[in-house]
């Protein structure tokens, strides 16, 4: 017979919430806080390349950088491709529409001051400046808890001087561009130095003058690529005609000019010498690009301009009011004016007369020539009695916002 199983022994009141005793185990470590990690900056070989187009002007921009075989894509304000520092280089020899050449060399998040301080004396400032060269830093927030831009300079300029040594300088060509947005502080180094619309041979302009990054891509919507001659009545220091002259030749805007880039550690002196030497120009066409004026310093200003470029033999200029023009001898081109706007000169009055003069003369002497005219005032293209296709992209220019209106071949 088994046993009589026996009842359980009352638990006492006291007793019900004790628990078991357990063996006491020594307790896991804790890991180590994580470092933060080291790499703020960007890898050398592939940064991210941004060209900084004028407002309007970036689709033109876009198809300009992938002629020259960058694998680009647009952004707010530019264009942007991946590349190492020999694209760089070619980038502001060869490029004609940018205004400059930023290189991203870093980026980090930065919520508060402290953390931008921390960051910024941590990032490797040696492997992208020298620090014999003076520096420039400029700033913007946006969506940011950081906000003031005078205290995000302080902080880097702090991080530099701390780290590296470099001087900083009001009048530095060397500029560091800090942009914090979203709380994302990105880092960026203006690789042009002078706007790059200073091709290196105009020491002379006239009022208002037409930017040579702008006539560029002026000349690239109305379908120039250096085949047809060109004709600009009101040619002020020669801008378009000296940039059409250029093109034909094959001659790339950067080759008389220096760089900020030939101020940092990675620039390579034969490297960038044996690029400059390797661009290649084009047999001297028959074709020449004229330029006329009713200012004789104006027409002054263009010879010299255009001897200065190397293109004197390509162009012609002559002091002559635009009631006088005639087609230059051989095939029909482009006529391509920056006539005043009427926000440049005050009273609107008069020049709706000059439109209309202009465009019948147009009319009546250069059939098979196609007319681009740039201005401000749809009126006053429309006064031209040309036949205009729809008008391109709104730019701005000079604190107006202007369009290339175009025509086809004249009848």
């Amino acid at each position: 017979m088994s046993p009589k199983a026996q009842a359980p022994r009352p638990v006492p009141a006291g007793e019900a919430r004790r628990k078991p005793a357990r063996s006491r185990q020594p307790a896991p470590a804790q890991p180590a806080p994580a470092v933060e990690p080291a790499q703020l900056a960007a890898d050398p070989a592939r940064m991210e390349i941004f060209l900084v187009a004028t407002p309007g002007l970036e689709q033109l921009l876009l198809d300009e950088a992938r002629a020259l075989g960058f694998d680009a894509r647009t952004e707010p304000g530019g264009v942007v491709f991946t590349g190492g520092w020999p694209d760089v280089w070619r980038a502001n020899l060869m490029i004609r529409g940018a205004t400059r050449v930023l290189v991203r060399i870093g980026a980090f998040r930065a919520m508060h001051p402290a953390q931008l301080d921390k960051r910024a004396h941590r990032f490797p400032w040696a492997d992208w400046l020298r620090p014999d060269v003076p520096l420039r830093i400029e700033a913007t927030s946006r969506k940011s808890r950081i906000y003031h831009a005078g205290a995000i300079i302080q902080r880097i300029e702090k991080a530099i001087t701390d780290t590296l040594g470099a001087p900083i300088a009001d009048d530095a060509q060397l500029v560091l561009k800090v942009r914090i947005e979203d709380d994302l502080c990105t880092l960026s180094l203006d690789s042009s130095g002078e706007s790059l619309h200073k091709r290196g041979h105009k020491r002379a302009v006239g009022k208002a003058p037409m930017r040579e990054t702008m006539a560029a891509m002026l000349l690239h919507q109305c379908g120039f690529d250096g085949s047809a001659p060109v004709l600009d009545p009101m040619c002020g220091s020669g801008t378009f005609v000296i940039e059409a002259a250029e093109i034909a030749q094959g001659l790339v805007p950067g080759r008389m000019r220096s760089f900020a880039f030939e101020l940092l550690p990675s620039f390579d002196a034969q490297a960038w010498s044996a690029l400059r030497e390797a661009q290649t120009t084009k047999p001297v066409p028959a074709i020449r690009f004229h330029g006329s004026d009713r200012d004789p310093g104006a027409i002054r200003m263009s010879g010299e301009n255009a001897l200065r470029a190397g293109v004197a033999e390509l162009t012609e200029f002559q002091v002559l009011p635009i009631s006088d023009i005639t087609p230059p001898p051989g095939p029909p081109g482009l006529v391509i004016i920056n006539p005043p706007y009427g926000a440049r000169i005050g009273n609107k009055g008069p020049l709706f007369g000059l439109h209309a003069a202009m465009g019948e003369v147009l009319r009546s002497r250069f059939s098979g020539w196609r007319v681009g005219l740039v201005t401000s005032e749809a009126q006053l293209a429309r006064a031209t009695g040309l036949p205009f296709a729809e008008p391109g992209p709104h730019v701005a220019h000079g604190g107006l916002k202007i369009r290339l209106w175009l025509t086809g071949p004249l009848p």
